[in-house]
């Protein structure tokens, strides 16, 4: 197959092009090089034989000698994590949702109607699921700043305000997306299926729960909770870990996201639907942090520092059979294996580095 992947010099796409020139097809990359990632050309991680094409996804003019005998999109490229505050918000949606609008045009304007896979994230449902004794299955809102500073960290019911039971959060729950990237994650889905209803073209949305592993940018507030973790590790410091180190999360490693991709791109038939991608266990953050300090082996233990940022939900944790049913896809690297690999992965180096 001749499989184009934007954002294929990134960190989750350089695994999904790896994976794919293993497999022997034709893999052709669009990427901005984006600084928020990037330090420079990734050199290191770039594969022989594939046909690098450094732009940007928004730029129309990339597209048609793009999408000439694509077989399969896998739209990785974003801009992603909670950024520092709204002043990110036209960077974010310039990035997520105009690249992606440009994208579809262009493939509207080429005819072309092939495989679509597209990289959404687990932030569109806001707070995971939640069970409360009296009113059952319930949607807490955002939580208040008054309740953030008194350290009142655990949403209430919002019927009886009760406490309430984390669970697993399945496809079909209520999205509710609680900041920006968040919200210009769910534009691309809805984009994306605006674009199958009108071409026919199969649409498959990936929700990544919490990827981590190997090439992951370093000292960036747009990295992953994990990377910062490394960075403040490298940094001879211990992990800053927020709020009190309750918060419930799902590591997935990017080499079980990868798969998940080309199970996607690739599979005998084409496949439509969201999926989340995730190990299927559960970890606090507080623990993650652990693994992560005790596999580093300097000695350094996280601090519970207390901080919070508003767009930050408390618990948001996958069912990862929708997946396993409809991909054939379930996680061979469980947190707990992933975490400690991860504490000497290689990192990507930013600015200087």
């Amino acid at each position: 197959m001749r499989i184009v992947v934007t954002g294929g010099a990134g960190f989750i796409g350089t695994h999904i092009v790896d994976r794919l020139c293993d497999d022997g097809h034709q893999v052709v990359v669009v990427d901005n090089l984006d600084p928020a990632a990037h330090h420079g050309h990734p050199a290191g991680w770039l594969r022989d034989g594939v046909d690098y094409v450094w732009a940007d996804v928004g730029d129309p003019d990339v597209w048609p000698s793009v999408l000439d005998g694509a077989d399969a999109v896998c739209h990785q490229a974003a801009k992603v994590g909670l950024g520092v505050d709204l002043g990110d918000i036209r960077d974010y949606v310039t990035s997520n949702d105009v690249g992606t609008a440009v994208m579809l045009w262009s493939m509207r304007r080429a005819g072309w109607a092939a495989r679509l896979v597209l990289a959404s994230s687990m932030v569109v449902y806001g707070e995971g699921r939640y069970v409360c004794g009296v009113d059952g299955v319930v949607r807490p809102g955002p939580r208040l700043v008054s309740d953030l500073d008194a350290g009142r960290f655990e949403p209430r019911c919002p019927v009886c305000e009760a406490p309430l039971a984390p669970g697993l959060v399945p496809e079909d729950a209520p999205t509710d997306p609680r900041n920006v990237y968040a919200a210009t994650k769910l534009h691309q889905e809805h984009l994306c299926q605006a674009f199958a209803r009108e071409s026919g073209a199969a649409v498959c949305v990936l929700r990544y729960h919490n990827v981590y592993g190997s090439r992951m940018p370093r000292d960036t507030p747009y990295a992953g909770v994990a990377s910062i973790f490394r960075s403040q590790l490298e940094a001879g410091g211990a992990p800053q870990v927020f709020e009190d180190g309750g918060q419930l999360r799902d590591f997935v490693h990017v080499e079980d996201v990868a798969r998940a991709n080309v199970l996607a791109l690739c599979g005998p038939t084409p496949i439509s639907g969201v999926f989340n991608v995730a190990s299927g266990h559960q970890i606090t953050l507080g623990e993650m942090a652990h693994h992560l300090s005790r596999a580093d082996g300097r000695g350094r233990e996280p601090e519970v520092v207390g901080s919070y940022r508003l767009g930050d939900v408390r618990h948001v944790t996958a069912d990862a059979n929708a997946a396993s049913v409809g991909l054939g896809f379930k996680a061979t690297i469980s947190p707990a294996v992933g975490l400690v690999r991860f504490a000497s992965d290689p990192l990507r180096g930013m600015a200087g580095r």
